[in-house]
């Protein structure tokens, strides 16, 4: 699939102006610029991020409610039900509130809705166990803000809400006691973007406060919430970079049982990083949810021993070894019968639906088919007697509003720009798709069907030493708005030592003028005629270390190529 290079711009004088006060590698200064980065103090604050400048909890709007709930609550020893999501920011916070309350509070219990059974954020059958169980005080995590009617039905039942999101509010908001989100209009809060799991955490930070609780509790899940900055994938900006790099500390030096087991299950022996989160402790984590029942991922969180939290970690693992096989198999039967239909290949958007494929993994097989077939994409499955799916954008495009426009098709919908669920009659799935394909084909940008890669500064191989390396490695944790730095070099030649390695990769070898540096570039075999025509190349790489029989080298791992011009 051809791709477009994007070169980003970034001012000259100010990188000539940081250069001047950091006397560091005008490039590095670049990368610093295009992230916001000014100043000398701005850059110490990004490379040394420290955990004294968090703001105070107390800024968010209803927090000294929030709070004096709590004590109430306290005070009368009445039961508190800690309610999150069944993704990783839901489960992950859930956890951390769950032990955090346990320090201060008795009669206390935690509840994660089941997918399948209960759908999304607070469910009316969460409230009914509360009701039934004498719970008076319900705390949600990573959701509520949008469930008014339910958090009015509790009400009704004696039931008090103290909500903790970060999602978009309604006009409308919920009659809870007290809403922490910092989303909301007349929120002063500084920083906009916490996940779920981290209004969680400023609501533990003002407890702790308050009650003037010994040795900052609440700092003891910081692994736990790096973990849900990976996963929810927001901004690895301001409050989230400062979280998630001492959250980051914690795992390697002290980490949460559930962590440490999933780890040494996933093969992970190194330093844990955002990517071992994101690819290896994430996964494991959603995999609960997605095939079966996410509650035993909190159990895994707040397990009192190694012991325990492998009993439960081995159940995610094997949880998770199902979600691949589902999803590999489904994406391979989704791939087939786009093929065999000449019709679709050249369309616009892609709506493939299959009534046995597994509910749990349509939302990661949509993101495989834009991987093949780059272009708005829905997957759908039987569901009981209807029709049920999720949707994946690319970049740029509104996918809600083009499934908005298609809403006569539909029983209901969700979601936002770049992912939204449905569902519908099963008669409907073929005027559905159609409807689609015409408001995909005539809204979207033909410029947004051809895959982008942004790419920060050029670089010339003679550049690539250790202590630049080891700079760029301070640059993390990345993440969205920190991306890992690519780079570009331009007219680099083959240097006869190029090949294709296990059929599908190619083990680079390049030089430019006199320097020669090696890389990898994963499942490129297919671009490999290009290297053997011995014409220059342009190439597009981030920079990592190769470790082989004790030997550390920098390398390029390779992301794409072409003739240059």
């Amino acid at each position: 699939m051809q791709k477009r290079w994007t070169l980003r711009e970034a001012g000259a004088e100010k990188i000539i102006a940081l250069q001047e006060s950091l006397k560091i590698h005008p490039v590095l200064c670049r990368l610093l610029v295009e992230r916001g980065v000014f100043s000398y103090e701005e850059a110490r604050s990004f490379f040394r991020p420290r955990l004294e400048e968090l703001h105070s909890p107390w800024l968010m709007k209803d927090m000294e409610k929030a709070v004096s709930r709590i004590q109430q609550a306290m005070a009368q020893t009445e039961k508190i039900l800690v309610f999150g999501d069944y993704d990783v920011d839901g489960t992950t916070a859930v956890a951390s509130m769950y032990r955090f309350l346990r320090k201060i509070h008795e009669p206390l219990d935690f509840y994660i809705p089941h997918r399948y059974r209960e759908g999304y954020g607070v469910s009316k059958a969460g409230i009914d166990f509360a009701a039934e169980n004498g719970f008076t005080l319900i705390i949600s995590l990573d959701c509520g803000i949008k469930s008014t009617e339910l958090i009015r039905y509790a009400s009704s039942l004696g039931i008090d809400f103290i909500v903790c999101d970060h999602h978009l509010p309604d006009e409308t908001l919920p009659p809870a006691i007290a809403i922490l989100n910092p989303k909301q209009p007349d929120c002063p809060y500084p920083y906009k973007e916490l996940c779920g799991c981290g209004v969680g955490f400023k609501l533990m930070c003002a407890l702790e406060e308050r009650l003037a609780l010994p040795g900052q509790p609440s700092l003891e899940y910081l692994d736990l919430l790096a973990t849900a900055i990976a996963a929810d994938i927001v901004p690895m900006t301001g409050e989230n970079r400062i979280l998630a790099f001492h959250g980051l500390i914690k795992a390697n030096k002290a980490p949460n049982y559930g962590i440490k087991a999933l780890a040494s299950l996933s093969g992970l022996v190194k330093e844990i990083n955002i990517t071992n989160l994101v690819f290896m402790i994430a996964p494991r984590v959603n995999a609960a949810g997605r095939m079966d029942d996410a509650r035993k991922a909190v159990l895994l969180f707040v397990a009192g021993s190694e012991k325990e939290a492998l009993h439960y970690a081995e159940q995610l693992h094997s949880d998770n070894t199902d979600r691949k096989e589902a999803d590999k198999s489904i994406t391979e039967e989704a791939l087939a019968g786009i093929q065999a239909s000449p019709d679709w290949v050249n369309r616009k958007s892609t709506l493939v639906f299959q009534p046995h494929w597994h509910k749990g993994v349509v939302g990661i097989v949509a993101s495989r088919l834009i991987e093949h077939y780059y272009r708005p994409t829905i997957v759908l499955t039987r569901s009981g007697d209807y029709v049920a799916g999720s949707a994946r954008s690319v970049p740029g495009f509104n996918l809600y509003e083009a499934i908005h426009a298609c809403r006569e098709h539909l029983l209901g919908y969700g979601g936002h720009f770049a992912a939204a669920g449905m569902t519908l009659e099963p008669e409907q799935v073929d005027p559905f798709r159609e409807k689609f394909e015409a408001v995909v084909a005539a809204s979207i940008d033909p410029q947004l069907l051809i895959p982008e890669i942004v790419i920060d500064a050029e670089l010339n191989l003679k550049d690539i030493r250790q202590n630049f390396y080891d700079i760029l490695c301070q640059m993390e944790p990345f993440g969205p708005d920190n991306l890992r730095p690519v780079f570009i070099a331009r007219r680099l030649m083959n240097t006869g030592y190029c090949k294709i390695v296990k059929e599908e990769h190619i083990r680079f070898s390049l030089k430019q003028e006199l320097i020669t540096i090696t890389g990898i570039g994963f499942n490129m075999a297919k671009k490999f005629p290009l290297l053997e025509q011995q014409a220059p190349v342009d190439v597009v790489f981030t920079l990592d270390m190769n470790e082989w029989n004790d030997n550390r080298t920098l390398q390029l791992r390779v992301i794409d190529f072409r003739l240059s011009e």
